[in-house]
């Protein structure tokens, strides 16, 4: 470990700025923000530094910083080099799930309604994300019988086309069948449009527009098509009374919770528009490394935000320190002002303690999840020593592997685990000059005592 006084840097400035520390590889351990610079980085350098702060200093040999003009510009810069570099000692989330989105390419000339994991597709709507995928295909196929938007892939919707033969979901009246001319283009981005109003907004409004469609279609002698709107309002009542949530309609806000323990923190969301919960998630932080300075939940709201949309309103359980910067970018990505508040009391309180609850119990599956693991892999490290007459269990396990092409382009690559667990942070490749004639025993010599 370096003397952190052998690289305590001189006439910093006194503004605001982005700060990294890096080890003796190079590696960026750790990045952080300031509005002062100068009184930040000065404190990392005094004798009465707490644990885990002053672990990290000890870990790193150099620092340098980058000026910005505002605390938001610091924001962002931080956020995009925590998200490149992935530092050792940052809050970091961990979180071993996939979450399914709906999604509505409302891009496309006819809308397509599909499941997925994925997101920030452009030109694509994304409801979500929600905790139990069956219960996704179940409002799915609910959905469907609502609003006829198609589902099919684009192979098969261009089959349709040519054949001028809708599929089985047009004969049953789950899609409303743009292939083959029975809605026009128009009619069917509206179908998709009153989808996404239905998930997004209040469904008051899709059921007065519907009624109104019956009323004219009816006056207009268009008894067939006021037949099928009058079947899908009340399919949607239905939907509507099953799905009714014992909170206020006026609710339209994200609720973060976080739950913290000693080594670790867990975080939950629930996305409540118009009363209803329409998605939730939950991700574990591990606080070990983590500088006790550092506000957990200041480093949490851009996280979740990068992925997800920004709401009018976010309420949390815990204070944030820095909240003038954090709701100012928040503020950018909306579009509007953002408001984030910690509710005291009524109703919205009540709710952030069922998140709370979420997060606590996201916390137990992940804690019990790793106990499980470290379990078995403490009885195969031990085999492992068994078998190979070790002193010690082999906690840190190095892998190589060399590979060529008819003893030319030769490469090797390193795995590593530790305490039986696979750490894929720590990965390596390596490229190998081919001019010195290198055959697979040199090369591992080469690898590994590099």
């Amino acid at each position: 470990m370096a003397d952190p006084q052998s690289y305590r840097p001189k006439d910093i400035p006194d503004s605001p700025g982005v700060y990294r520390f890096f080890n003796e590889k190079d590696v960026v351990i750790y990045v952080g923000k300031a509005i002062s610079l100068k009184s930040r980085l000065n404190s990392y350098f005094q004798n009465n530094l707490a644990e885990k702060t002053r672990k990290m200093v000890n870990a790193a040999v150099r620092v340098d910083w980058t000026l910005v003009n505002t605390e938001v510009e610091a924001l962002q810069l931080e956020f995009s080099w925590i998200k490149e570099e992935n530092p050792h000692f940052n809050v970091q989330f961990k979180d071993d799930k996939s979450y399914p989105f709906l999604a509505v390419s409302i891009k496309d000339e006819f809308p397509r309604i599909y499941i997925t994991r994925s997101q920030k597709q452009k030109g694509v709507k994304h409801i979500g994300p929600f905790a139990h995928a069956w219960a996704l295909r179940s409002t799915y196929e609910v959905l469907l019988k609502l609003f006829p938007v198609r589902s099919c892939t684009e192979s098969n919707f261009l089959r349709a086309q040519k054949s001028n033969r809708q599929c089985l979901l047009g004969d049953i009246g789950k899609c409303a069948a743009p292939c083959v001319g029975w809605v026009t283009p128009e009619e069917h981005l509206e179908i998709a449009k009153n989808l996404i109003k239905f998930l997004d907004s209040n469904p008051e409004s899709v059921t007065e527009k519907l009624t109104n469609e019956m009323l004219d279609a009816a006056a207009a002698e268009q008894f067939e098509k006021a037949a099928k709107l009058r079947d899908q309002l009340q399919a949607l009542t239905k939907a509507q009374e099953s799905t009714d949530a014992a909170l206020s309609e006026e609710i339209t806000a994200d609720f973060i919770a976080m739950h913290e323990d000693i080594t670790h923190a867990a975080f939950s969301i629930f996305i409540v528009r118009h009363g209803r919960i329409t998605g939730s998630r939950s991700w574990v932080v591990d606080l070990q490394e983590v500088p006790e300075g550092d506000s957990v939940m200041d480093a949490a709201l851009p996280k979740i935000y990068h992925d997800f949309e920004v709401p009018r309103e976010i309420l949390i359980n815990q204070p944030i320190t820095s909240e003038a910067g954090v709701i100012e970018w928040l503020s950018q990505k909306h579009g509007s002002l953002v408001e984030v508040k910690v509710p005291q009391r009524g109703e919205k309180f009540e709710l952030l303690q069922t998140v709370k609850r979420n997060a606590n119990q996201a916390l137990i599956q992940f804690l019990s999840k790793r106990a499980n693991d470290a379990g078995v892999s403490g009885r195969a490290l031990e085999e492992i020593a068994t078998a190979l007459d070790l002193a010690e269990l082999p906690l840190r396990i190095e892998c190589f592997d060399i590979s060529n092409i008819q003893g030319t382009s030769v490469v090797a690559s390193m795995v590593v685990f530790e305490d039986g667990q696979s750490k894929k942070s720590e990965y390596r490749r390596f490229s190998i000059d081919d001019e010195a004639g290198f055959d697979d025993t040199r090369a591992m010599h080469h690898v590994i005592t590099r």
